[in-house]
């Protein structure tokens, strides 16, 4: 899968006569050269005492993609996510950006740091970014997805966790990892079809679930990875991913069971 998805991206400029990203791919070579160049001023002169010195390892590799965050752009068009990700001044990106028609570009090297997942926290992890796969969907946050832009994603996903072994649970949506700031993919997002597919989690049949007397809702979401801190925000953005509901609601018996059946996932 992860060959057609590599010639489904290639596709995308054969027969183009002219490139309206030459300019943002002649500045990424650029950047990435300087990135390079970075890493070889080390080991470098800057030793201030006799006392230390450099002997190289040999026992390294790139970082490794860990988390992959999904994204709607909240834009109108791939048009104009692209040229927001191809300018200075948004100070945004994402490893892949999925169109409506299914098309997918590729905008950033899988092991370099793109901007995406801003001020955020998953679990014991405060730096997202430096360890997750970002990817946008063409979405202005008001409408359903498109056929083919889920196949699109499934193909995308299927090539990322096999080739760097990221967990089923490490794929999540911006709103879990920034609750109360963010709220992509929004509640349309298909959460149970990616969790069938291996993408993600989700709970099983709740019907003969027995919650423990004194199970406590706001460790659950803790256990699971939510931040806590503003516990309304957290609980909405439980309930958007697996209640496809936006809105905040305490939790109720059936509620409580799903959030039940996952935390034991975590344990």
């Amino acid at each position: 899968m992860g060959k057609r998805l590599l010639i489904y991206i290639s596709i995308i400029f054969i027969g183009c006569s002219h490139d309206p990203y030459k300019a943002s791919n002649k500045v990424y070579k650029k950047e990435t050269k300087d990135l390079s160049n970075a890493i070889r001023q080390q080991p470098a002169d800057y030793f201030t005492s006799q006392n230390t010195g450099w002997v190289g390892t040999v026992n390294f590799d790139l970082r490794k993609p860990n988390f992959v965050i999904i994204h709607h752009t909240a834009q109108n068009g791939c048009p104009e996510t692209l040229h927001s990700f191809t300018i200075k001044q948004s100070q945004v990106s994402a490893h892949y950006v999925i169109c409506k028609d299914g098309t997918v570009y590729h905008m950033l090297n899988d092991y370099l740091r793109a901007w995406q997942a801003g001020l955020s926290k998953w679990g014991n992890n405060s730096d997202i970014n430096s360890s997750s796969i970002g990817i946008e969907l063409d979405n202005n946050g008001f409408e359903y997805f498109t056929d083919p832009q889920i196949a699109s994603l499934l193909i995308l996903l299927d090539t990322l966790k096999t080739k760097y072994k990221i967990p089923q649970e490490n794929f999540i949506g911006h709103g879990d990892i920034a609750p109360g700031r963010k709220v992509d993919p929004n509640w349309r997002f298909p959460w149970k079809l990616l969790a069938d597919h291996g993408f993600g989690d989700w709970y099983g049949d709740t019907s003969s679930v027995v919650v423990p007397a004194g199970f406590n809702n706001y460790q659950a979401l803790r256990v699971i990875g939510f931040n806590i801190r503003d516990s309304i925000a957290a609980v909405t953005s439980f309930r958007r991913h697996w209640l496809q509901d936006s809105t905040y609601k305490p939790f109720d018996s059936a509620s409580e069971k799903i959030l039940y059946d996952l935390s034991l996932k975590y344990q």
